[in-house]
């Protein structure tokens, strides 16, 4: 079967979307680091919408490691096709990708586009521990790949090494500054990247480069969201069939998609705005509304639909009676611990998330949403509960999904199953303590107190609260716990 390329792209089905734009006659203004799945589903979608408005940002995709993305799409001109998954999925092709560079294979190619003026924007997809920082945020000078990019600067192996090679460069060339915009789930990640890269230019000894960094270089904050299950060979039949060529390398995602970029675009930011980006001056509100709607009710949702014999998202969202109960804990519960933020309506939030876990066409288990919960509830629910005690606020609702989890971790630790999560050896002692007495076995998991603040777990209303729950939920109808 012929391949998916500039010159077959003419005779694909009328149903499949095509770039609105003419590919010739766009230009590299964006390198980005990671171009895995996730970029190529989110990123690289919004920058094919901005290139009928502006070509000139078209991508130079940079893999640090792995020569798969190269390798998959340089015989198609840098094209692959996107998946919308709904109950009626749609096809459409991705052109923002330009080339597709391997950095230790071509590191000058690398340097001489972060060099280039034409260049304003860097981006990155390279998960959390792809930035080398430290617990407290320092970037970590004790990491094999920072020493070694301490060691041999023109040859580097990390992300802050070839931004501040690239930057030195750019520097020296007089080519000005740029953007610098994380798109990783961290936290303030633009904020992260920028006091890695400026701790290594001055680890390097170069006070000159990190005052130039700090002057001509924005790392906004960004957030990021749509669910991208990864590529298989159905996927890749089915991309063949759709468009009648072969994809080597197509993705699939949600129809959902959120992408919100804090200041810094400077002149870019109209037409971020224009494909869809929320351009905001606090990313921070959309994070905990993210963290706290979206994350805490799929936590909750999976611990609980576990318990009443569920095994994915959309089959516990089908269960009418789950289902009504997490619609009211985000509405009553956890929307109120949100301040209302210019561009973010949380009403239709909610509503989007609803229609999102619901979708038939994500299959999303819930064991697998069940694992790290020691890492994830401080996030997703512990803060939304301390806030609540704190106002007043009942916080009957809120604890379901808490006790569910120790229930979870109890019922694991007593079958003998694996207890995925970084506390797992504390967690199956906690579970195997257990004797079936709601009050005392919620006790001993608020005594590990790397998951619950003591002052939290001394909360009596919280203790009650929980205990009732987990009463519940281990008892013969666990959907009574859905009563409140």
């Amino acid at each position: 079967m012929r391949r998916l390329s500039d010159k077959t792209l003419t005779e694909l089905p009328a149903e499949v979307v095509r770039p609105a734009y003419e590919r010739a006659a766009t230009r590299v203004g964006v390198v980005h680091f990671g171009p895995g799945a996730f970029h190529r589903a989110h990123q690289a979608f919004y920058l094919d919408r901005m290139l009928a408005r502006d070509p000139t940002l078209a991508i130079s995709a940079v893999s640090l490691r792995s020569d798969a993305v190269r390798a998959a799409l340089t015989p198609q001109d840098g094209l692959y096709s996107l998946t919308e998954r709904e109950a009626e999925p749609g096809v459409r092709v991705i052109g923002s990708i330009r080339e597709a560079l391997t950095a230790p294979a071509d590191p000058e190619a690398v340097f001489a586009r972060l060099a280039d003026p034409a260049v304003r924007l860097v981006s990155a997809t390279v998960t959390e521990k792809g930035y080398c920082l430290t617990p407290a945020g320092d970037l970590d000078l004790g990491h094999p790949d920072i020493r070694h990019d301490l060691a041999q600067p023109l040859a580097p192996r990390s992300l802050a090494g070839w931004l501040a090679e690239g930057l030195r460069r750019r520097r020296g060339a007089g080519a000005g500054g740029l953007a610098a915009l994380s798109c990783d789930n961290l936290s303030g990640n633009g904020a992260r990247w920028r006091r890695a890269v400026l701790q290594l230019a001055q680890a390097r000894g170069e006070a000159d480069l990190a005052r130039w960094i700090e002057g001509e270089v924005a790392f906004p904050d960004s957030m990021v969201d749509s669910i991208t299950p990864a590529t298989d060979a159905a996927l890749r039949a089915e991309a063949a069939a759709r468009l009648g060529v072969a994809d080597a390398w197509p993705i699939q995602r949600e129809r959902f998609v959120q992408w919100v970029v804090g200041e810094g675009l400077g002149c870019d930011s109209a037409t971020f705005a224009e494909a869809g980006v929320v351009v905001a001056g606090d990313v921070a509100a959309f994070e905990r509304a993210k963290l706290r709607l979206l994350n805490g009710a799929h936590s909750t949702l999976a611990y609980v639909g576990l318990r009443l014999g569920h095994e994915t998202v959309a089959q516990a969202m089908a269960d009418p009676r789950l289902a009504g109960f997490v619609e009211t804990l985000m509405r009553g519960d956890i929307a109120a611990s949100l301040a209302r933020t210019a561009g973010l309506d949380l009403d239709r939030y909610v509503g989007e998330i609803l229609e999102r876990f619901r979708n038939p066409a994500i299959v999303h288990r819930l064991s697998q949403i069940a694992w790290d919960g020691s890492q994830k509830l401080p996030f997703r629910l512990l803060q939304t509960l301390a806030e609540a005690l704190a106002a007043g606020r009942p916080v009957g609702r809120l604890s379901v999904g808490v006790a569910a989890w120790m229930a979870f971790v109890r019922a694991q630790a007593r079958a003998g199953a694996a207890i995925v999560d970084p506390e797992a050896d504390r967690l199956a002692q906690a579970g195997l303590a257990c004797q079936g007495d709601p009050a005392g076995d919620v006790d001993r998991f608020l005594a590990l107190d790397a998951i619950f603040p003591p002052a939290l777990a001394r909360a009596e209303p919280l203790r009650s609260a929980l205990a009732r729950a987990y009463g519940r939920l281990t008892g013969p109808e666990p959907q009574t716990a859905l009563d409140d």
